[in-house]
């Protein structure tokens, strides 16, 4: 059986493009097996997995949930805002704590980038990064790209928009080194205040003007303001920023081609996406939150295989 190059899943930059094959493959059998009447197979039944969130998460600790308990897993759900970490308790004895409880597997989202790494380096179980502050969010970009994939048949060759916050955004970073390494090629577009200072040196196109991004893409992946993460203004306004930045299905309608719109979540309708955009044709958003639990499924089984 093939198996994964690594031990965690700690950001799309540690793995390759085969070991990424090899998460779409397994997530396709896992998709069959959510599309069934009995929607659970006993694969991670001996195994017992931590989710431990340092953030809130309404989408992915839910999404995480449902595939480890689609593949049978014990599950502990965790919450900084409720534990002994507001006492004063270190991340690391807080975790090993939870391992002392004979954890195999830690999904883990934190505030801090690298947080995961830090972990992965001083426990024994398999680290899965459910974002690390905005550095990256690995199975975000992976259920991304597969579904990219599912629509168009491969990823390599499609142009692929990443538009809005990119500065603030775990989610961009992750879908940059995820569709590079498949082959595709990469525009960011937002207010020169929300892109990063080393956007050049990651190898992908830069554009200001949303309707000439929205011309030239395949897909474009919508991305939210992130108001939480934003120590100062970036912008005047969330009008000013919707006025330029915003898209709607008049504007999708009026391109010379179909394109994919895609979205994270959550979305600020109304700001970065219409409703009438949002819910459109063009829009694969609620396929990405279903191709989230079988990526999930995929990353779980692949890791715990890893160390069978």
């Amino acid at each position: 059986m093939q198996q994964l190059s690594v031990r965690h899943l700690l950001g799309i930059k540690n793995i390759n493009q085969n070991d990424i094959q090899l998460i779409f493959e397994t997530a396709d059998t896992f998709k069959e097996v959510l599309n069934r009447p009995i929607k659970k197979v006993p694969s991670l039944r001996d195994v017992t997995i931590a989710n431990v969130f340092f953030e809130n998460s309404t989408r992915t600790r839910l999404s995480f949930e449902l595939a480890q308990k689609r593949l049978s897993a014990d599950v502990i759900n965790f919450s900084s805002s409720s534990s002994s970490v507001k006492k004063g308790e270190t991340l690391l004895d807080t975790v090993n704590n939870i391992l002392a409880m004979k954890v195999d597997m830690i999904v883990m989202r934190h505030s801090s980038p690298g947080a995961p790494h830090f972990l992965a380096r001083h426990v024994k179980a398999n680290i899965v990064n459910a974002g690390d502050g905005t550095h990256e969010h690995p199975t975000q970009a992976l259920l991304d790209s597969f579904s990219i994939r599912e629509k168009f048949g491969e990823v390599r060759g499609k142009k692929v928009a990443i538009i809005g916050d990119i500065l603030h955004s775990r989610v961009a970073l992750s879908n940059i080194f995820a569709l590079q390494k498949q082959g595709a090629e990469v525009m960011v577009c937002g207010p020169v205040t929300l892109l990063p200072r080393y956007i050049n040196e990651l190898g992908v196109k830069v554009e200001l003007d949303v309707r000439k991004a929205l011309q030239w893409c395949d897909v474009a992946n919508v991305l939210r303001i992130q108001l939480e993460r934003q120590q100062i203004k970036y912008f005047p306004s969330l009008r000013e920023y919707s006025l330029y930045y915003g898209i709607n299905k008049a504007m999708l309608d009026s391109l010379d081609k179909e394109i994919l719109l895609m979205h994270p979540g959550p979305i600020n309708r109304g700001v970065e996406l219409t409703s009438d955009a949002a819910d459109s044709h063009h829009s694969v958003i609620l396929n990405q939150v279903e191709n989230g639990v079988a990526i999930r499924m995929a990353v779980l089984y692949l890791l715990a295989q890893a160390t069978s």
